[in-house]
């Protein structure tokens, strides 16, 4: 059986190898509009993912109009197809030298001052998927050690692929199943890196906390907030926002630097709270770039279509 799942892993590995010797053919300027197109030919065929997009978009109170919400849903979709497309690119076109011409800096200054002055001080940055968060790994990583939760893939050959092709520069990578293990927040700490997670994902009971985000309540990880309990390291809270072909905005507010109160379960109630109302506002301002249609308020009923 082993053998055989082997076997299975490599084939699915040389199909990767043999798409992203095609993609390279792809010119840059050219990767998002073909990926965005791609996801929005889809778009009519996925239609429990569609139905989902629509219902969040209204609950969230974005707007009250179907066509609009299916609009906003068709627009977020092929965001998605083109931002990933997009990123595959970064390294062909931005690097060291030039990334600050790709980047308006639109920040609070107290941010600006953690993440591009005060290099000796580790950082926990949290986003959603909004904007470029794939692309915004890479870009930072130019100017400061990165480390990113993420999920492994299963087949290790093509998870050996996509670290040497995706994520490039000075970034680690966290096994999200892991977690923040010892050894993880002492290289943190000694790099004085950025720990950068995607915070709205469902939580379940286990490692979450029910809190409002968008007006509803929604499963969240705890993870951040214990972090910054546990080390005192600052929180910032921001996207990096796509505005034209390898040109973007990161926007941001002040550091959160929380004093805790002795009774933990509160304290951590009220940072995810925090978290959550901060990431909201940026989800508010550019909607047609945030990932509608992932599962965020699970326990909720859908509406009857």
């Amino acid at each position: 059986m082993k053998i055989l799942s082997d076997s299975l892993a490599y084939l699915q590995y040389l199909c990767l190898r043999l798409a992203g010797a095609l993609y390279a053919l792809v010119p840059p300027e050219k990767a998002y509009n073909l990926g965005a197109s791609v996801l929005t030919l889809f778009y009519p065929l996925l239609k429990k993912r569609r139905r989902l997009a629509i219902e969040n978009i209204i609950k969230a109170g974005i707007t009250d109009d179907l066509k609009e919400a299916d609009r906003i849903a068709k627009a977020s979709l092929g965001h998605l197809g083109g931002h990933i497309c997009e990123a595959f690119k970064i390294g062909r076109v931005i690097n060291r030298d030039n990334w600050r011409d790709h980047v308006e800096i639109d920040v609070d200054p107290q941010t600006q001052h953690l993440l591009f002055e005060q290099l000796d001080q580790p950082i926990i940055m949290l986003t959603g998927h909004i904007g470029v968060w794939e692309a915004g790994i890479s870009i930072l990583s130019l100017e400061r050690p990165m480390m990113a939760v993420a999920r492994k893939m299963n087949n290790r050959f093509a998870e050996r692929f996509m670290q040497t092709q995706h994520f490039r520069g000075n970034i680690t990578l966290i096994d999200k199943n892991r977690g923040f293990t010892p050894s993880v927040v002492r290289t943190w700490k000694q790099n004085a890196a950025i720990m950068a997670i995607a915070m709205d994902q469902h939580a379940g009971r286990k490692t979450g906390m029910r809190v409002k985000f968008m007006g509803r309540e929604a499963g969240t990880h705890t993870s951040p907030a214990r972090l910054h309990l546990s080390s005192g390291a600052p929180v910032l809270i921001g996207a990096l926002i796509r505005s034209a072909p390898f040109k973007y905005k990161l926007i941001g507010g002040k550091p959160i630097n929380y004093t805790p109160t002795g009774n933990r379960d509160n304290d951590l109630k009220m940072l995810l709270e925090l978290f959550n109302q901060r990431l909201e506002m940026i989800v508010r301002s550019y909607p047609e770039q945030y990932l509608w249609a992932h599962n965020r308020w699970r326990k909720e009923k859908h509406l009857a279509t």
